[in-house]
């Protein structure tokens, strides 16, 4: 088991006393931030838990999420082959750019033109299995980005926008529209409808966000319980 007194032992850091950090989603495998660790940042993160790093622009030592809130639990940490790069496995509570999104890596530049996307032959729609594209760019990624801008939408209130309506009118609205999309999803479900179900089951989704906005619970907090459930079973 790897310890703080043993980790900066073992690194290789640059002239600077660098190493580079890739920060990933334990979950999901998403790479969030390509960052970088001193010596101290490390110890930090290994004796906290939580993910700090060191500012090449302001050159100084710094905790993931400080002013933000959104912090990152650190799940496991691997060396590479030679030592001087780190993967950070990490829970994250809410997005990890500065920029508000998920994940600092933004639309590719390269993609493969040949990549296949198609169903195996026979497979139906309903059996059509993820693509590849939508595998790599994670389907969960759609949630967090809703929850930022669920968020964004309580802080700002832009006139005219429902989620806007739903947290001025209160957890009693908002309690109510959670219980009437759950009622109409299970609606859609006995009556065999996949459109049908679909759309409810985004609609009870949004609402949930806005509820879970609402009672400062974050989705990485859902998550967590629900892979601390997994492992458990396994």
């Amino acid at each position: 088991m790897l310890t703080a007194a043993r980790l900066p032992a073992r690194l290789r850091f640059d002239s600077n006393g660098l190493v580079p950090a890739i920060i990933q989603d334990a979950a999901t495998k998403e790479v969030l931030t390509l960052a970088y660790m001193n010596e101290t940042a490390l110890t930090h993160t290994v004796e906290t838990g939580e993910v700090w790093l060191w500012s090449r622009s302001r050159q100084q030592l710094w905790h993931k999420g400080e002013t933000s809130g959104n912090t990152q639990r650190v799940v496991a940490i691997s060396f590479d082959c030679d030592d001087d790069a780190l993967l950070v496995q990490v829970v994250p509570r809410g997005p990890a750019c500065h920029t508000g999104t998920v994940s600092c890596f933004r639309e590719a530049a390269y993609r493969d033109s040949e990549e296949r996307t198609d169903a195996p032959t026979g497979a139906t729609n309903e059996e059509q299995p993820i693509s590849t594209k939508a595998a790599s760019d994670d389907l969960l990624r759609v949630l967090r980005e809703l929850e930022v801008v669920v968020a964004a939408r309580e802080k700002e209130r832009p006139q005219g926008a429902y989620t806007t309506y739903l947290f001025t009118e209160g957890l009693d609205k908002i309690l109510k529209k959670v219980g009437e999309e759950a009622s109409e999803v299970i609606i859609a479900a006995k009556n065999r409808s996949a459109s049908e179900l679909r759309a409810e089951a985004a609609d009870l989704l949004y609402h949930l966000l806005v509820l879970l906005r609402e009672q400062r619970l974050p989705l990485a907090s859902v998550l967590e319980e629900l892979q601390s459930r997994q492992l458990q079973s396994e």
